[in-house]
């Protein structure tokens, strides 16, 4: 089974409210960060020309499908029965992304299959992060 998923899906960029841009991301996940999923932008969307990872908890999405959810960075809500929103805040401004909801909820079927939900703690391999963050002191 592999370690990581890689799901690309078209997203529609909201840059001012009146006006949107589509843009195909990936979704990430990683067996080794199984609380995690990540959203990943192609470079011609980021401020710097280089691609862009957001890295958020898998329940936070979720969890978003059905209710809006978040504070701080990362929110999630959904919007009308279809589509989902997620909003990415930064210094430099604000992102809001809209989804297909059925999408994120194949990617998210995928992540339970590779990992299941309240499994996620097996997956860590605590004497390696240890040792990795003790080498760096």
């Amino acid at each position: 089974m592999p370690a990581v998923i890689d799901h690309t899906v078209q997203a529609r960029l909201v840059t001012v409210p009146s006006a949107t841009r589509d843009v195909t991301v990936a979704l990430r996940y990683d067996r080794h960060d199984p609380f995690a999923v990540q959203i990943v932008f192609p470079p011609d969307v980021s401020l710097d020309g280089h691609e862009v990872a957001w890295v958020f908890s898998r329940e936070l999405l979720e969890e978003g499908l059905r209710v809006s959810v978040g504070q701080g960075d990362v929110r999630v809500r959904p919007n009308g029965g279809t589509r989902t929103v997620v909003e990415l805040r930064a210094p430099e401004g604000v992102a809001v992304i809209e989804f297909d909801t059925t999408a994120l909820r194949g990617f998210l079927r995928g992540t339970y299959k590779l990992v299941r939900n309240g499994a996620e703690h097996l997956e860590l391999d605590l004497d390696r992060a240890l040792s990795a963050l003790l080498k760096g002191v």
